[in-house]
């Protein structure tokens, strides 16, 4: 089939509002416990375009959610944002991370114990590493929390975790909300910045 003018013009404007609705996008890496909880949390946030659930800071390739749920990887749960910086900045997500998580605990995350289930911030860049930096210090100055176990870290390889992770409290929302209501999380969050 040959192209027309007409076609041409059009898949060069497809490919050019593509190209500019890429690079209007950043990303950012989190691990607060449970990925399918942190995964909702992020994604109420106006400015965040999706949320991806995942594994990194680990030393294995290509984990499955049973080799990192065991404990044998070196991964943590974690999410992936893809973010618009004109709406919601660095430093907003770093800020909105940490009233969504318990800090001041190493190791775990409110019901789930393990390496795995640490919590950090991974940093892509200079300037992201001295907001999260910054972040963690003003907090610790504040006096809220005398320690903070939260790791920050340069980002390394981050993995998808299998389908049915991806988006599991809208495919499974029974389950989800019992899974976190059991596991205390909203409570300890509560308890930690109100």
């Amino acid at each position: 089939m040959m192209k027309t003018p007409r076609l041409l013009a059009l898949t060069a404007l497809l490919a050019t509002a593509a190209a500019t609705a890429q690079a209007a996008t950043a990303t950012a890496v989190f691990a607060g416990g449970c990925f399918w909880c942190i995964e909702k949390d992020f994604e109420k946030l106006p400015g965040v375009v999706e949320v991806e659930s995942g594994y990194t800071a680990g030393n294995t390739a290509n984990p499955s959610y049973e080799q990192v749920s065991a404990g044998r990887t070196g991964h943590t749960e974690a999410v992936r944002v893809v973010y618009d910086p004109a709406r919601v900045s660095y430093a907003q997500l770093v800020e909105y991370f940490w009233r969504h998580i318990d800090p001041t605990v190493k190791d775990r995350q409110f019901c789930d114990v393990g390496s795995q289930y640490r919590s950090g911030i991974y940093w892509g860049n200079e300037a992201e590493r001295q907001v999260a930096q910054a972040s963690r210090d003003a907090l610790l100055k504040s006096g809220r929390f005398k320690t903070i176990h939260t790791e920050l870290a340069p980002a390394s390889a981050f993995y998808l975790a299998e389908d049915y992770h991806q988006d599991y409290y809208k495919k499974n929302p029974v389950r989800y909300n019992y899974y976190r209501l059991s596991c205390g999380r909203d409570a300890r969050v509560k308890q930690l910045w109100e």
